[in-house]
């Protein structure tokens, strides 16, 4: 299926079901709301109304000087509307609910993410602690490698770096 631009890609979210998980119902209200929530549906709309008044007024009765099928003020038109309007108060209601199931699953699978989340940093919290106690013990051990190399002369050039120190006797 092609994705648009103007349509949204929440199903690619990992915590929402989409394709088959899904039922008619919910199918049938995403795409409700994909194609009557977008702009191409509103210009559409736009120009089968435009289309409507120009055919009627100017078509029929100008042009063609027949009686036109809906005369202004266009009384069909606004039966249509008001038809329109009743279908679509139930399509907003229906395509919010189905809104409201994605953002509850996105919001549950945060959920479970947060508390993976927290798990890792308090694992990553006991790691750091061991690698200071590790970086503490390793900078002791450095400073009594120093004292010692003090204590037989290595620092004062009797010997030289990877060289023998010389014999205690």
């Amino acid at each position: 299926m092609e994705v648009r631009p103007w349509q949204n890609h929440w199903h690619k979210h990992p915590g929402v079901r989409s394709g088959s998980e899904l039922s008619f119902g919910e199918r049938s209200a995403d795409r409700m709301r994909n194609i009557m929530g977008s702009w191409p549906f509103v210009f559409g709309f736009f120009g089968v109304m435009i289309a409507w008044a120009l055919v009627n007024t100017l078509l029929f009765e100008h042009i063609l000087r027949h009686k036109a099928f809906d005369p202004y003020p266009y009384i069909l038109l606004n039966l249509f509307l008001s038809m329109l309007a009743g279908v679509q108060a139930a399509a907003l209601l229906i395509a919010a609910k189905r809104a409201d199931a994605i953002s509850s699953e996105v919001a549950v699978h945060t959920s479970n993410n947060t508390d993976d989340i927290k798990t890792l940093i308090s694992e990553n919290t006991v790691l750091t602690a061991q690698v200071k106690k590790a970086t503490d013990l390793l900078e002791e051990i450095h400073l009594h490698v120093a004292n010692i190399g003090k204590q037989i002369g290595a620092d004062m050039g009797h010997f030289p770096p990877g060289g023998a120190p010389p014999s205690s006797s």
